[in-house]
């Protein structure tokens, strides 16, 4: 089982493979129009409890996602964000698809954002935001924290102590097939009944094993995925499955399923035992195992404690 760690390898993009790329923005069109190119809104990285967060600042900060800006804590209720300052010229609600637009403006801020996410989710418990959470106004953030924070405090119950681990389902097609074709009892009998057909019988036959092997292989990878999100599930304290890109290969075969788990830091030693048993059960079958991480909880806690979405009023 290969191992892709998340300090190695960073994301290209916002959030682990997993997340959804589109951006969730605060900023309002006319709002942002009327801004001026030298307003400034507010662009949100995580939630914590303002008291786990707050002696964090007394130490070395990644960079903000903008050079002119720097980290700060904006807090009500006991909860808190980290945030920075941007420009709404670049980050406004008509500006941004733009900026995003651009694969090298994006890559850097995404890196960023990235790396804050992980400083912070590392030393407490932090519930991450999707790339590009925008809101125009302090106090709409310290009404956010206040309208959710119920939710946002579930949130961080369930994200402390853990994090969130990839394992990527590689399969060879061919060694599939091979060992369908080995184990089944229905598909080994055909076999021995074409054997001892006349030339063009046997034809007829061989291709309705084609067919069935190739049915077989399908049902036997959705069975042996869902095996493993179960298996592996149960050592850990929450397990999903994610949308995997349709014919996608790799050196290690093609991808079969791409599933993601939040794993206590106490806990993981089990769970990547557990991974490797898993994974050399059904190495005989073409299946290759890629563990990935660890990752901020992105998967976990929806889109984020924030809405995404700022009033007009205040």
């Amino acid at each position: 089982m290969s191992n892709r760690s998340a300090t190695k390898n960073p994301p290209a993009k916002a959030a682990p493979p997993e997340a959804p790329a589109k951006a969730e923005r605060a900023a309002r069109p006319k709002r942002a129009a009327k801004a001026g190119r030298g307003a400034r809104g507010f662009y949100l990285y995580c939630l914590g409890a303002a008291d786990a967060l707050a002696p964090l600042f007394d130490a070395a900060l990644p960079e903000a996602i903008e050079d002119s800006a720097r980290l700060e804590l904006v807090a009500a209720g006991g909860l808190a964000a980290v945030a920075s300052e941007v420009p709404l010229a670049d980050y406004g609600e008509e500006a941004l698809p733009q900026r995003l637009a651009d694969p090298a403006w994006t890559a850097a801020r995404a890196l960023r954002h990235e790396r804050v996410v992980q400083h912070f989710a590392r030393r407490a418990a932090a519930v991450p935001l999707r790339f590009g959470t925008i809101f125009l106004r302090r106090g709409s953030i310290e009404r956010m924290l206040c309208d959710e924070s119920e939710a946002v405090r579930a949130r961080l119950e369930l994200v402390g102590g853990r994090d969130e681990w990839g394992v990527n389902l590689y399969v060879s097609r061919a060694e599939l097939r091979e060992g369908v074709a080995r184990t089944s009892p229905v598909l080994r009998e055909m076999a021995e009944r074409a054997a001892a057909l006349p030339p063009g019988q046997a034809y007829l036959l061989r291709k309705k094993i084609e067919a069935l092997r190739d049915t077989e292989a399908r049902e036997e990878k959705k069975r042996i995925v869902s095996e493993v999100l179960d298996r592996l599930g149960r050592v850990c304290a929450a397990s999903g499955r994610l949308r995997a890109p349709a014919n996608e290969t790799t050196e290690h075969g093609e991808l079969a399923a791409r599933l993601v788990f939040l794993v206590g830091r106490d806990g993981f030693g089990e769970f990547r035992a557990e991974a490797e048993r898993a994974a050399g059960e059904h190495a005989s079958l073409g299946f290759r195992f890629e563990l990935t991480g660890p990752w901020p909880a992105y998967n976990f806690v929806g889109p984020g404690g924030a809405s995404g979405q700022e009033d007009t009023a205040g």
